[in-house]
C-alpha cells in the first residue's frame, strides 16, 4: 500500500490492514486531516454524483515507493489524481501488468493527464457513466473502444448492479453482479473490485485474457461483500473461503 492520512486517521485502522498481511511501509501520516469524499447516491445505488472533495494533506502529496516496492511485477494505480499515478508507476522497474483506476472528478480537471496516463497502463477501469463522459459515447460498447483506441490493451467498464464488461482485442467478457437482496452502502466497492482484480492476475503469475475473466469475477464478488455493510463493515470479517464459495455460486449462478 502506498498512500497517505493525516494525524485524524484511525490508528485501528492501520493495525487492521496489518492484521490482514497488507504491507503498509508505503503509508506515511503528514500533519493535517486525511483526504474526504463527500457524494450522493441516487435510489438505485448505481448512480453517484460528488458533491465535495478534500484534499487536505493529498494537495501536497509525492508518493514515494519504499525499495522494497519498486520490483512489483502487478501494479495497481489506485483512483488519485493522474499525475500522481503517473509519478508512482515512474518509479516501478519492469511491471508486468499495470491497472489504472479513475473517478469523474478527474476527468473533469485532469483529462489531458488522463489521457497520457493510459497510453502507459495495460488496464483501465471505469464506470459506464465515467466512460460517457471521458469519450463523448453514450452507447457503453462504443466508448469501450474508443477508449481502447487511446492506449491501453484492456478497459473495465463497470456497470454497478449490472455487472462489468471487459474489453480487449480478444473479444467481451460480460461479468453479472453478484445478486443481493440488500445494498448497504456502494461506497468502496470500485476500489474492491479493482483489488480483487489486480489480487488475481498477481496470485495467478499470469495476465491472459481468461485469467482476466476470472479475475473480473474475483473483484465482482469481493465488491458484493463491500456493499452490505456500511464503510468496512462487513470487509473486516470475511475471509478467503467465503469469498470462493460465493465465486463458485457466481459460475452456478452465470452457467447455461
Amino acid at each position: 500500500m502506498v498512500g497517505v492520512v493525516g494525524e485524524d486517521f484511525p490508528k485501528e485502522y492501520v493495525e487492521l490492514f496489518r492484521s490482514k498481511n497488507v504491507d503498509v511501509e508505503g503509508l506515511k501520516t503528514e500533519a493535517g486531516k486525511t483526504f474526504a469524499w463527500h457524494g450522493e447516491y441516487e435510489l438505485n445505488m448505481n448512480n453517484r454524483r460528488t458533491l465535495s472533495v478534500e484534499l487536505n494533506v493529498f494537495e501536497t502529496f509525492q508518493p514515494e515507493l519504499p525499495a522494497s516496492y519498486r520490483s512489483t511485477p502487478y501494479v495497481l494505480l489506485a483512483n488519485i489524481a493522474p499525475s500522481l499515478q503517473s509519478h508512482v508507476l515512474s518509479q516501478i522497474e519492469s511491471p508486468r501488468f499495470i491497472i489504472a483506476d479513475t473517478m469523474d472528478l478527474w476527468i473533469q480537471i485532469a483529462n489531458e493527464d488522463l489521457r497520457k496516463l493510459i497510453k502507459q497502463v495495460d488496464m483501465l477501469i471505469l464506470n459506464d457513466s465515467e466512460a460517457r463522459d471521458f469519450t463523448g459515447q453514450d452507447n457503453v460498447i462504443r466508448a469501450g473502444h474508443e477508449i481502447l483506441k487511446m492506449g491501453p490493451r484492456y478497459v473495465v467498464i463497470k456497470k454497478g448492479e449490472h455487472g462489468a464488461i471487459l474489453f480487449g482485442q480478444e473479444g467481451y467478457f460480460l461479468a453479472p453482479a453478484f445478486p443481493l437482496d440488500d445494498v448497504k452502502d456502494p461506497t468502496g466497492a470500485g476500489d474492491c473490485f479493482a483489488g480483487g482484480l489486480i489480487g488475481t492476475l498477481a496470485a495467478e503469475n499470469r495476465h491472459d485474457f481468461d485469467t482476466l475473466k476470472k479475475a473480473v469475477i474475483h473483484g465482482t464478488v469481493v465488491a458484493s461483500f463491500n456493499v452490505e455493510a456500511f464503510s468496512m463493515g462487513k470487509l473486516k470479517a470475511i475471509n478467503s473461503e467465503q469469498i470462493a464459495g460465493r465465486t463458485g455460486k457466481m459460475r452456478e449462478y452465470a452457467s447455461f
